[in-house]
């Protein structure tokens, strides 16, 4: 029992920042699915430009929540930086999508939705391994003071 406390507490932060991580990814994903769903089924836009507005919207929503929630604690650069850095890399992490899409689509042959849907969920699957690492790699830096535990004169602890 001692040993899995020993982990908790060294693995602790890293634990809730993947959680908060994973949270943010899942609405996201929910907004990117359906709104790629909408396009294409209801709205009847090709797969690809379908794919490429969902995840504008579902990006700006990732960005706003990782930025004020999952990665608070780290250093903060400026909206502008971040925010290009924030799309540029979500630029790169859409091509998985855009592959998976089209080369199901495309190559395969296979339009249906059901198709369209798992090719976006590998997509975005491979998608998100490479935004996780590239956001705490250039985008949230590490904070070069350390965060306050206590809110100044409050004696609250802070979430992390």
């Amino acid at each position: 029992m001692e040993v899995v406390k020993r982990l908790y507490e060294r693995f602790s932060s890293l634990v809730h920042e993947l959680a908060k991580f994973g949270s943010i990814g899942a609405v996201a994903f929910v907004i990117d699915t359906g709104l790629l769903n909408f396009c294409h089924v209801v709205i009847g836009l090709g797969p690809l430009t379908s794919k490429l507005a969902a995840t504008v919207v579902s990006t700006t929503f990732a960005y706003l929540g990782n930025r004020y929630w999952t990665f608070r604690h780290r250093e903060q650069t400026g909206l502008g930086r971040e925010y290009f850095l924030f799309f540029l890399l979500n630029g790169i992490a859409l091509l998985f999508g855009i592959l998976a899409i089209g080369f199901t689509t495309y190559t395969l042959g296979l339009n249906d939705t059901l198709s369209v849907n798992i090719a976006n969920i590998v997509g975005v699957g491979l998608g998100t391994l490479f935004r996780y690492w590239s956001y705490k790699k250039w985008v949230f830096l590490e904070a070069t003071e350390p965060i306050p535990v206590e809110l100044p004169g409050q004696g609250v602890r802070q979430d992390r």
